[in-house]
């Protein structure tokens, strides 16, 4: 049986920021909670579909795209959250194309001009921060040359 007070705890929790299960568990036992009790009440609140990790995948693929992210810096972050590889394999593959992102960020850093080998340089290791691999940023560099 779980105690209502952590049951409680764990919704308000909720309500201020969606969360992974793992992150849930992490909280609750940064507030004083058992570990176990803290299982309980995740497991509890996936059963009563309020925590859906899945969903929570899909959330933070969108948010980080939308920022202009690439795939291995939202893998990263998935990862931090404590979500399960395979759930988010499925939400990359659903995953919005990233040449927007990334074409917008190149015509913003070099804006019209044609650029010299240090500012592609500078460029791409701003883009691979962001977590884009060189494939992706050398396509763009070309595709933002072709357009000039």
């Amino acid at each position: 049986m779980i105690d209502e007070a952590i049951r409680k705890r764990a919704v308000e929790i909720l309500g201020r920021r969606a969360m992974s299960r793992r992150e849930l568990i992490d909280k609750l036992t940064q507030k004083g909670e058992d570990r176990e009790a803290a299982e309980e009440v995740a497991h509890w609140l996936v059963e009563v579909g309020l925590l859906n990790d899945a969903d929570y995948a899909e959330m933070v693929i969108r948010h980080y795209a939308a920022k202009g992210y690439g795939q291995l810096r939202i893998q990263q972050e998935l990862r931090r959250r404590g979500i399960d590889k395979d759930l988010w394999d499925v939400a990359l593959m659903e995953m919005p194309e990233e040449f927007d992102a990334l074409d917008h960020f190149i015509q913003s850093r070099l804006r019209g001009e044609d650029p010299d080998r240090k500012e592609e340089q500078r460029v791409a290791d701003a883009l691979r921060r962001r977590g884009y691999n060189w494939e992706e940023i050398s396509a763009g560099l070309r595709r933002y040359k072709d357009a000039l």
